[in-house]
């Protein structure tokens, strides 16, 4: 089967030829003009990526997108003739490219664009549906040192989702561990290092009557070793 030479710019402009077609294209690109404006074009951009990768996007980015998840019908894929697939492909690649470059410029006004994981997006989708249920029910607890704690439960989905804020930075060998109260019995929920938003508890929330906060040694505790700094109850409103 023949290789379009032209459709590997993208490929090589991220170094993911094997060691032959790395050595094909590069025979090429010494007579395509067209081919080496592209690679350079697709290295300056995929350069840039790097760059925001661990930094968090803006609030109102966050919710634009979330909003766009209601609104938005997907359109179906294009099926193209054999012929025309190597070709499509070279051409979507810039724009592909660009798009995520654009991404960053948009990141860059208010805040720089996080790329996240599937499993990421799934708990922000997760998050959104708890708030948005119907029988979702709102817990806030102000802590004394002006930071404060809300849970959303949802006892239909099953699920619970928390934010902080104003928690105390802990040294490097401890993290706030998150606890559901079954039975006078708190069970671990999940752990975080700091502040968190809209993070989805682990457990059965739809049995628990309550949820605390604790400062546990690194990596967490399967029982509470210090008293809670928070603790909220599910029976009240």
């Amino acid at each position: 089967m023949s290789i379009d030479i032209h459709a590997l710019s993208g490929a090589y402009a991220v170094d993911a030829l094997d060691d032959i077609e790395r050595a094909q294209f590069e025979r090429h690109i010494a007579d395509c003009a067209s081919c080496r404006a592209e690679v350079d074009s697709l290295r300056e951009a995929a350069a840039l990526l790097p760059e925001t990768a661990d930094l968090t996007p803006p609030d109102a980015l966050r919710e634009l997108v979330l909003a766009g998840i209601q609104t938005v019908r997907p359109v179906p894929p294009v099926v193209l003739a054999a012929g025309d697939r190597g070709r499509s492909t070279r051409r979507r690649f810039p724009r592909l490219v660009a798009a995520a470059v654009a991404l960053i410029a948009l990141g860059g006004v208010g805040g720089a664009v996080v790329w996240q994981s599937d499993d990421d997006r799934s708990g922000v989708v997760e998050a959104q549906r708890v708030q948005d249920a119907p029988d979702a029910r709102t817990y806030t607890q102000e802590m004394g040192d002006g930071g404060s704690v809300t849970i959303v439960r949802s006892e239909k989905l099953n699920q619970a989702v928390v934010t902080t804020a104003g928690l105390e930075p802990l040294a490097d060998d401890e993290t706030y561990e998150l606890w559901l109260i079954h039975d006078g019995v708190m069970v671990p929920a999940g752990i975080t290092d700091g502040d968190v938003s809209n993070l989805l508890l682990e457990g059965d929330p739809r049995t628990a009557s309550g949820a605390g906060i604790t400062i546990e040694p690194e990596g967490g505790s399967e029982e509470p070793s210090l008293p809670p700094i928070a603790q909220l109850d599910f029976k009240q409103a």
